[in-house]
């Protein structure tokens, strides 16, 4: 059963999905919904990311989705959201992402300025974490204030990397 937009139907609370229970909806967009869930095999809870109906029946837009997960669970830094699998549950995919407490940069910011130095603070946190997925070489390509979380603790967690391009390696001569 699915939500008016096309997500995940609301019957997934309290579910049990793989190892994951299903403990509440922590977020929803045209491209998906997020659910906040227990990990019962290790003490810890995660994210889940599934797909929107529309995203699932096309196949660019569910390769996107696979491919964030891809680009995503091959960085490792402080700033990245960490990946930690993914997954199917009914014929649909899911990202199993790390679980974070706190708001996107677009809800903190609500239309009124930071104070200078926490901006500096969250800018730096942005761009290192952007220059280790470009290491890679990863570019995100949808920056924006509401794929950028800020923990509660201040921390930048850069989310989404749906659009994101892979780009060869070029080898030194």
């Amino acid at each position: 059963m699915s939500h008016p937009d096309g997500c995940v139907s609301l019957g997934m609370l309290g579910r049990t999905i793989n190892q994951y229970r299903v403990i509440e909806e922590i977020g929803r967009g045209s491209f998906g919904i997020v659910y906040k869930a227990e990990d019962t095999t290790l003490p810890r809870f995660v994210a889940l990311k599934f797909p929107s109906d529309q995203i699932s029946a096309d196949r660019a837009a569910l390769d996107r989705f696979r491919r964030e997960a891809a680009a995503a669970s091959s960085l490792s830094h402080q700033n990245i959201c960490v990946i930690h699998g993914v997954g199917e549950f009914e014929e649909k995919p899911f990202i199993v992402m790390e679980f974070l407490n706190g708001q996107t940069l677009r809800k903190l910011i609500s239309g009124k300025p930071l104070p200078l130095d926490r901006t500096i603070d969250l800018g730096i946190q942005i761009a290192d974490g952007l220059a280790a997925a470009h290491e890679k070489p990863i570019i995100h390509r949808d920056i924006k204030p509401g794929n950028i979380f800020v923990t509660d603790r201040d921390q930048i967690k850069i989310l989404d990397f749906g659009l994101a391009k892979v780009m060869p390696i070029k080898k030194e001569i």
